[in-house]
């Protein structure tokens, strides 16, 4: 590959500070369900506590590797030049984090009722 070839640095490295952010959104759901399962005996029943706080540790162990997947296409695309990769991954996670975030809704609001 020559220099005329190569992709600009600039976009190597804004997927790889994406890639980043997956790691910190990662960190985020592991305290997260760590916290949910320890921390906040007041949330709900203590199943509610542990289904929420082992769905939020199972997305921090999601969210490296979906990152990685998703920065491994994009580099291999910006190699190429081909296009970006389809984002099929990431609505499935949005979509499932949006879930546990509506099922914490839902809990959190039943809770303040009673």
């Amino acid at each position: 590959m020559t220099d005329l070839e190569r992709p600009d640095e600039r976009f190597t490295l804004a997927s790889e500070r994406t890639f980043l952010a997956w790691l910190r959104t990662s960190l985020g759901f592991l305290a997260g369900g760590i916290a949910m399962v320890h921390l906040v005996p007041e949330f709900g029943t203590s199943w509610v506590r542990t289904l929420l706080g082992t769905v939020m540790i199972l997305l921090a162990v999601a969210a490296p590797l979906v990152g990685l997947r998703r920065w491994v296409q994009v580099r291999h695309a910006l190699e190429r030049g081909e296009p970006m990769p389809v984002e099929r991954e990431l609505w499935v996670f949005a979509v499932v984090v949006a879930v546990v975030a509506g099922f914490a809704a839902v809990v959190t609001v039943i809770g303040a009722v009673h």
